[in-house]
């Protein structure tokens, strides 16, 4: 199963010799540096670049490219290596794009030797960078892992490998650009289309079009959140060969195809959308982005809508925030004379300053509106289109359910929002399967919701949260391949189990006492263990007979109590280790419960993605600096729509 990284997240790697791919639709440069245990590369001899493309357990290509294929063999890399980092930069000379802001986003792949891609990343937010840090490869306690980085920097290749502490920086970087410049550079060209007879007809080279800004304010917008990307074009498993099954072939005078026949070098399609009157807004279309499929498009525009809403709402307090200090200059500067505060002269300073601040406050606010409004009727034709797996309960599509034959590519788990425009909700989507478990916090957050609750109510509110999550994984995945498992060692959540033991989606009862407890900790800890000595061992077909192959989900109630050190422990390593390998927590829990293990369990609370059972201003984003209100997502009050819908799942699953 190919993972399909975000900024920051990480992913194991099967094997030592890989193929790591990068399509970026115009030649960059492609490089890779080898770092210590710190990440320090210890000189220009550890530089893979296309002057010198070849170190032991590495080669790069030998010049500019639209595509490049990067050979890795982990086991033949230096014993004091512990980092690979994978590095992209803009070739010289004039015509060409000067930062990567101006490009389509470049989409990397690491594969195994047969093509069978192991992990993704669609390298987004870059703007004014002209060379950018892709993949690390690194080791720890013996295993390899990716990373996607995905670190830009504007002064260029010196920059980055300054960064990395090389000495010689800037001198290396120009060899590199001097190298690069004496060679053409090059796209290569699009796959060539096969014959009945399986041969190849040659095709004209075909080029991605360029990525553009949204100026939506008239300045220049801070940067943008980018919490998930849109999905990459899928990636053939097989590799690039000549007809007869060797090297690459090319006709005289022809460019040399390496492209594979199925993989395309062309961005997704996009929607066309009829011209717009001068002076008019277009109008709002549903999955008016790029995608190979519609629940892409849609997937893509919802983010869009996030980064645009981001994007507005900073540049509004950022004129906030300037109108405000512009007032206190011009005052301080007027009434700095003590001649100028006595009489008119210090009312008409206060009085001038004070109507400049309102001018660009309320010239801010109006360009504000405009965004918000172009977003709210961009969020009134979105929503209804949502599939069922990003849509609210209360949406239609969920009367016409059917049990899906495919895994969706994300699952909504709540709304997000900003106190500029309370009821301009955006789909707050995880990309499945997920790489974290779900804490869902029934404590008291400080929030005015959960203030005016009693401490029981709020338990039972995030047991409530917990079965309508469970019940959206239940329903987005095919018949089979989702199992939930529950703990609820005192049977204090039997009433909002419910749903779920009601309908009989559940395998097994949940699990009560510290036998339950102890039972089900240890089962899961020994699938995760068999899964992963499988999959490092490279015998996944060897697997006992009995063993569920289906992702599972384990909800835990009322924790810490009934558990005792040990399953405290097993908890732990399920967080840990268990997404990798298709083992999920779902932990309600209050905090202060268990304060008496101290920071023993602060790994634990760190490796979930926290949630509230009621509207809590607890996310944040780095990018802006944004506090988003976070509301959970549940059933209208008094539907049966889960209850339905987990019918069809049990009858499907039988």
């Amino acid at each position: 199963m190919t993972a399909e990284l975000v900024r920051g997240q990480n992913h194991s790697l099967p094997q030592a010799r890989l193929e790591i791919r990068v399509s970026a639709g115009k030649p960059v440069v492609a490089g890779a540096t080898l770092g210590d245990e710190q990440g320090t590369v210890r000189g220009a001899e550890w530089v893979a670049h296309p002057g010198s493309p070849n170190l032991p357990g590495l080669e790069v290509s030998r010049q500019a490219a639209a595509d490049h294929r990067l050979a890795v063999d982990l086991g033949a890399l230096p014993e004091t290596v512990h980092r690979v980092n994978i590095l992209l930069a803009l070739p010289p000379g004039a015509g060409g794009p000067d930062r990567f802001g101006a490009l389509a986003a470049p989409f990397v792949s690491v594969t195994g030797l047969d093509g069978s891609e192991v992990a993704s990343y669609t390298v987004t937010g870059l703007d004014s960078e002209s060379a950018v840090v892709v993949l690390e490869l690194y080791r720890r306690q013996g295993i390899w892992k990716v990373r996607a980085v995905g670190q830009g920097y504007a002064g260029g290749l010196a920059e980055m490998l300054g960064d990395q502490g090389l000495a010689q920086a800037h001198e290396l970087a120009a060899a590199i650009q001097e190298a690069v410049g004496s060679g053409p550079a090059r796209s290569v060209a699009a796959p060539p289309a096969r014959s009945q007879d399986g041969g190849r007809t040659r095709r004209t080279p075909s080029r991605a079009t360029n990525g553009g800004h949204d100026e939506r304010t008239g300045a220049p917008p801070p940067p943008a959140p980018v919490p998930a990307p849109p999905l990459p074009p899928a990636s053939s498993p097989a590799a690039a060969d000549g007809p007869d099954g060797g090297a690459p072939q090319t006709a005289p005078g022809g460019p040399i195809d390496y492209a594979h026949p199925r993989r395309r070098n062309t961005p997704p399609p996009q929607p066309t959308a009829p011209p717009v009157p001068p002076g008019q807004h277009p109008q709002p279309v549903a999955g008016d982005a790029t995608g190979w499929s519609m629940d892409e498009r849609l997937y893509s525009q919802v983010w869009g809508m996030f980064e645009d809403l981001a994007r507005t709402t900073a540049a509004y307090r950022s004129a906030v925030d300037f109108a405000e200090s512009r007032m206190e200059q011009e005052l301080d500067k007027a009434l700095s004379d003590p001649r100028s505060r006595i009489g008119t002269a210090g009312d008409t300073a206060r009085a001038t300053a004070r109507a400049k601040h309102d001018e660009l406050v309320g010239r801010a606010r109006d360009v504000l509106e405009r965004d918000l409004a172009q977003l709210a009727a961009e969020s009134g034709v979105v929503e209804p289109a949502l599939p069922p797996a990003f849509a609210s309960w209360d949406n239609p599509v969920w009367h016409g359910y059917r049990v899906p034959m495919e895994i969706p590519m994300a699952l909504r788990v709540g709304d997000l929002h900003l106190p500029e425009r309370p009821d301009l909700r955006i789909p707050m989507l995880l990309r499945l399967p997920l790489e974290r478990g779900l804490w869902i916090d029934s404590g008291r957050s400080g929030s005015e919701a959960a203030l005016m609750l009693e401490s029981d109510q709020l338990r039972r509110a995030a047991m409530e949260s917990a079965v309508a999550h469970a019940a959206r994984l239940l329903a987005v995945y095919p018949a089979g391949e989702f199992t939930v498992r529950v703990i609820d060692p005192a049977g204090t959540g039997t009433p909002a189990l419910a749903p779920l033991t009601g309908s009989g989606v559940l395998d097994a009862p949940p699990a009560a006492g510290a036998r339950g407890v102890t039972a089900v900790l240890a089962e899961l800890t020994q699938r995760v263990d068999l899964v992963q000595m499988a999959l490092r061992g490279g015998a996944a077909d060897s697997l006992p007979p009995g063993l569920d192959t289906a992702e599972q989900l384990l909800i835990v109630n009322d924790f810490p109590h009934g558990f005792d050190d040990r399953a405290v422990t097993q908890l732990r390593y399920l967080a840990d280790e268990g997404p990798s390998v298709g083992v999920h927590l779902m932990m309600v829990a209050d905090r202060e419960d268990a304060s008496a293990y101290g920071p023993v369990l602060d790994p634990l609370w760190r490796a979930l993605l926290r949630v509230t059972p009621v509207p809590d201003d607890h996310l944040a984003d780095p990018w802006v600096g944004h506090t988003w209100t976070y509301e959970p997502l549940l059933p209208p009050p008094g539907s049966q729509v889960v209850q339905q819908v987990l019918a069809q799942v049990a009858a499907a699953r039988r």
